[in-house]
């Protein structure tokens, strides 16, 4: 019997981020997913006796809002939920349930790459049928639904088992309960040549894969050590706990350090890779040698021929604006289009789904392709392990000869943490203020060239969007970006990003630090960082 309750409105969360970011606490208050879970449905009207796809990372409080959810689509009119076994399925996995079986659309329930755990953050977003996250218009929506909001409906059943593959009744509504990584594994299989990866790992071919103790280890065990064959213990960290270990799910050279120290070391293996709390971000790291993701979706761009699912080519290359223009050059030598997108990889969905790119990425270690249309943090690192084999080099040769042709994009990402708001902002209102005259300024050696506020076009709908980041750009390709994240649940975290490009018969093999020396002094002199947030260096460095 379906059931109405009644509540009242709440501030859900303002538009243009990933979905409902908030501490568990503030979700656990009656009534909180609730109210969310009821806005998406009102907004998204699905027909009578549509599927929803739901499934999340693992986190702590992901199976009692996974039980609410499926109760709640019940009662408003859906006729099918596929859930993963466990309430696991990772944001990429999830993308291509709904893509696969034609669901309406799907909940997924994860914070990405924030810590989990009793204390720490919860999120819920909803992607639409082309598997993709909600446009802005529907965002928006949401939102305004959760500012007025007087009800939400529900069935009466008990929860169900998420743990026993299967099919199960709840309010007269179909719940599948499906294997999280078969059919995601599959779909890798389609797309790269797992032959040519099983002949190097036969051949020795060594790698250490850090899961995090997020969603990524039952697919990376199933894939790297069932079906390709690396031994049992390549893949660390492998079950996916409600609170990451304790851990940030970041995988970054911070909060994967031990991985990073490993292929640093003496001892270190062929290849290293991790990935986040919900597997859509990848980290790359060969024997000594970092690979940005900026640099890694140019080098992925430029060699992805070599994998069977790219074999006839690219229709072109997106980027977000803060990542570097490594991938420009690629494009550009490829004679195929590079789009420069804002940040969020729902700006990526409509070209996927236009045909007009197939390869796109974020400096924030998110890369993916047309496969899905989320990011994909284990194929990013399959399309490698493809490469590497089909080439026979290692990830530091690709890089060096990669270089070599198209010249190096120094970059880095300073993030100032917690942010007081109000500082935050105000540092952004006078950056964007103080624009006009910075064309032709000097700041020791570097001389700006243009300064502007990004906006951007969106050339399949026509859709505007603003205020996505300020640019400065310097004589010569250098350039600083500022922008504040909201992937955050406390206070403010202000980005800045540092690209100095060096062509290919420049110095293409000095220290990261040392050739960004004079852009990180520009920045904070242009932005009066130390003054607007009393910080004299970043909280972490990628």
């Amino acid at each position: 019997m379906i059931q109405t309750v009644p509540t009242r409105p709440f501030d859900g969360q303002k538009p243009g981020t990933s979905g409902l970011r908030k501490k568990v606490s503030v979700f656990r208050q009656p009534n909180y997913s609730e109210n969310f879970i009821q806005s998406v449905f009102d907004v998204a009207k699905a027909a009578k006796g549509s599927t929803l796809v739901i499934g999340g990372d693992g986190r702590f409080h992901n199976r009692t809002v996974i039980q609410q959810a499926i109760r709640m689509a019940a009662a408003n009119g859906y006729g099918e939920v596929l859930v993963g076994q466990g309430g696991i399925l990772s944001t990429p996995a999830a993308s291509h349930v709904i893509r696969k079986f034609g669901a309406s659309g799907g909940l997924i329930l994860s914070a990405s790459h924030n810590p989990g755990g009793p204390d720490a953050d919860f999120g819920i977003k909803y992607n639409i049928a082309n598997g993709g996250p909600a446009p802005e218009t529907v965002t928006e929506a949401i939102y305004a639904r959760t500012r007025e909001i007087n009800r939400w409906m529900t069935v009466d059943t008990p929860d169900i088992d998420l743990d026993t593959l299967g099919t199960v009744e709840v309010g007269g509504m179909a719940v599948k309960v499906i294997d999280p990584v078969a059919d995601y594994a599959s779909l890798m299989e389609s797309l790269f040549d797992f032959a040519a990866i099983r002949a190097a790992v036969a051949d020795g071919f060594t790698m250490a894969f850090d899961a995090m103790s997020a969603v990524t280890g039952p697919y990376a065990i199933e894939i790297l050590e069932n079906r390709l064959g690396f031994p049992k213990g390549t893949v660390r960290s492998g079950v996916p706990l409600e609170d990451f270990g304790g851990h940030h799910p970041d995988p970054n050279m911070v909060h994967a350090k031990a991985l990073f120290d490993l292929m640093m070391g003496p001892d270190a293996p062929d290849f290293g890779a991790a990935s986040d709390g919900d597997g859509d971000r990848n980290l790359i790291i060969g024997k000594g040698r970092f690979i940005t993701p900026s640099d890694s979706l140019a080098m992925l761009a430029a060699n992805a021929h070599l994998a069977p699912g790219y074999a006839g080519g690219l229709k072109g290359i997106a980027r977000s604006m803060p990542t570097s223009a490594a991938a420009d050059r690629v494009a550009d030598a490829m004679g195929v289009p590079c789009h420069e997108t804002p940040t969020g990889w729902k700006f990526f969905g409509n070209l996927l789904d236009a045909g007009m790119a197939t390869i796109c990425g974020e400096e924030s270690a998110g890369t993916g392709s047309d496969h899905v249309r989320e990011k994909d943090g284990l194929w990013a690192v399959l399309l490698w392990l493809n490469i590497l084999a089909v080439r026979g080099v290692s990830a530091d040769t690709l890089a060096r000869e990669h270089w070599a042709r198209f010249g190096r994009n120094y970059y880095a990402r300073h993030d100032y943490e917690g942010i007081e708001t109000a500082c935050a902002d105000a540092l952004m209102a006078e950056l964007k203020t103080n624009l006009a005259p910075l064309p032709g300024a000097a700041f020791g050696p570097l001389t700006v060239a243009t300064a502007d506020s990004f906006s951007y076009t969106d050339p399949v709908d026509g859709s505007v969007s603003t205020n996505q980041g300020i640019r400065i750009l310097f004589e010569g390709g250098s350039r600083v970006v500022f922008r504040l994240s909201g992937t955050g649940t406390e206070g403010a975290t202000l980005r800045v990003y540092l690209e100095r490009f060096e062509p290919a018969d420049g110095d293409l093999d000095e220290e990261t630090s040392a050739m960004l020396a004079d852009l990180i002094a520009a920045a904070d002199r242009i932005a009066g960082i130390a003054r607007h947030t009393g910080r004299s260096a970043p909280d972490v460095v990628t």
